[in-house]
């Protein structure tokens, strides 16, 4: 079995391994609230959202995070406002920012002339070469997703069922939506100077659908989502130091193909079920 545990026994695997956990728990908090209103599309957005924040602070000498933060805050402040003040839909909001950061970022990076950063880190990341800030920045970041998702439990279950009816018990949609906005921002910002963004977003969504599979309440879902994710982190770090593969691509192949496994067995499921609950034809 070494081949299984000679990765894990480096130090820096380990520490990628604990940064994919990190992050798997923060997007299965996140993912499992925007599959459920249905807003992979947000995660989608804001991580390629970021890329104009990351290259204006690459090319000022600015912490990349910070820029990746702004970012990302200020497309969130932007959705809100095209929804209240143009009163657009909100795809039709997200998507006109969507397609406006990212060529904002594209002519910053142009006008750069040199860019020091590589397109596949800010696409995938870099797990391999977390450091301990890291660890601690996702750690922090995992806590304040867990608890703000606790303390808006009631008023986003109100809200994913029926906005109108939300309002009328007092539980503030409105208020709900901002903090379920924050908690995917916090997601993506946080995770991704660890595992870039298109990881992001594999870990935002497929476990999510992997774990709605086979789990009706919502805790239960992030919880397997978590332990989905974890694994998908661990089995692509494994098939990455054996197949000499991109780490944070395997992760996201592998996350991606857990949630296409998750599907193939509960219909497997379902088809055995309705076939033993068929009546027998008897002889007459």
């Amino acid at each position: 079995m070494s081949w299984l545990s000679d990765p894990f026994s480096l130090e820096f695997v380990q520490r990628a391994l604990l940064a994919g956990v990190l992050v798997s728990v923060l997007c299965a908090v996140a993912g499992t609230w925007v599959i459920a209103r249905g807003m992979a599309f947000l995660g989608e957005a804001l991580a390629h959202g970021m890329l104009p924040g990351v290259a204006l602070a690459t090319v000022l000498g600015l912490p990349v995070l910070f820029g990746a933060a702004v970012s990302a805050v200020a497309m969130s402040l932007g959705i809100g406002a095209l929804q209240r003040r143009a009163k657009l839909s909100y795809d039709t909001s997200i998507g006109l920012l969507f397609v406006g950061m990212l060529a904002l970022g594209v002519i910053v990076i142009s006008h750069a002339g040199s860019f020091a950063t590589d397109a596949t880190a800010i696409l995938f990341g870099d797990i391999l070469a977390v450091g301990g800030g890291d660890l601690v920045v996702l750690a922090i970041a995992a806590a304040l997703g867990v608890t703000a998702a606790a303390l808006a439990h009631r008023s986003l279950v109100a809200l994913a069922i029926d906005e109108r009816v939300a309002r009328v018990l007092g539980l503030g949609p409105r208020l709900a939506q901002t903090v379920l906005v924050g908690i995917v921002t916090l997601a993506v910002v946080a995770s991704y100077q660890a595992v870039g963004s298109l990881l992001v977003v594999g870990l935002l969504v497929a476990p999510a659908v992997a774990a709605r599979q086979w789990t009706i309440r919502i805790p239960s879902t992030m919880a397997l989502a978590a332990v989905i994710g974890a694994a998908a982190v661990a089995g692509g770090l494994l098939v990455s130091w054996h197949a000499a593969t991109a780490a944070g691509a395997t992760i996201a192949a592998t996350a991606i193909a857990a949630a296409g496994l998750s599907w193939a067995l509960r219909a497997l499921v379902e088809a055995v079920r309705r076939r033993a609950a068929s009546p027998i034809a008897l002889p007459v």
